[in-house]
């Protein structure tokens, strides 16, 4: 690299807050307040996100692999970055006492929009890989051609005998999500907020991770928590879980980043 690029790309990489370890919470009070100010915004596009979840659904019902449901599901956390951008939007116009609206939350993927979809080939190549990881968990604990119906996959994850499958799945999952995490954690909120490229964005979610490891490890960890009391209700949930983590998501970036 240049001494002019390293120039460049210094004077672009904006600074990182280090912030106490119970500051997530603060987040998620900030977020609830933005469902609360804009309630039609919010809880319409959770139910638009549940809506295309039902689809994705009766596909793959219709398509005989209604049991690609456990790895999709899991994979969630992989592009729920992405779909929220909408929600990012929303919480930008309302510190900037701009309208907000379903249409202009959902328009927001124009910003920076080259940018926001390189980010997106990222995040879907990870999501493909851990499903071609699941696939091959799958071949190794339940044989190469298995193919069950979603009966026979409940009774199978049930039984003691799927203990090691579980475990294993668990530990790719976590390793891929962690690197998920670091890689999103600001970088899309800040792609939607600066006139920044996805390189900048990334090293510096790197950065604000590494940085704030506590605060960070706390906020996956509520991520995580909330995703799963929106998914276990049959993704219902996900209509006020998702916009609640992702106006969250909003104030984390702008609490971390200068």
């Amino acid at each position: 690299m240049t001494d002019e690029a390293i120039e460049v790309f210094a004077h672009a990489a904006p600074r990182i807050r280090r912030v106490a370890v119970d500051r997530p919470w603060a987040w998620l009070a900030a977020g609830w307040r933005d469902v609360t100010a804009a309630p039609r915004v919010s809880l319409a596009y959770g139910a638009l996100i549940v809506v295309i979840t039902y689809l994705l659904l009766f596909l793959l019902l219709q398509a005989g692999v209604f049991w690609l449901v456990l790895p999709l599901t899991a994979g969630f956390f992989f592009t729920a970055p992405l779909l929220a951008v909408g929600l990012y939007e929303t919480s930008r116009r309302l510190a900037a006492r701009e309208p907000v609206s379903l249409a202009r939350a959902l328009a927001a993927y124009r910003r920076n929009g080259t940018q926001l979809s390189f980010m997106g080939v990222m995040l879907g190549l990870l999501h493909l890989g851990w499903i071609r990881l699941a696939l091959l968990l799958f071949a190794v604990f339940f044989g190469v051609g298995f193919n069950p119906s979603w009966e026979t996959l409940v009774i199978k994850l049930m039984a003691p005998s799927a203990i090691p499958f579980w475990i294993a799945g668990s530990a790719v999952g976590a390793v891929l999500a962690a690197l998920v995490f670091a890689i999103s954690a600001v970088s899309i909120p800040m792609l939607l907020d600066r006139d920044v490229n996805v390189f900048v964005a990334v090293a510096t979610s790197f950065a604000v991770v590494r940085e704030n490891w506590p605060a960070m490890t706390l906020w996956a960890g509520l991520i995580v928590a909330f995703t799963l009391f929106g998914v276990i209700p049959f993704f219902l949930g996900l209509t006020v879980t998702m916009p609640l983590v992702g106006h969250a998501t909003w104030y984390a970036y702008k609490d971390l980043v200068e």
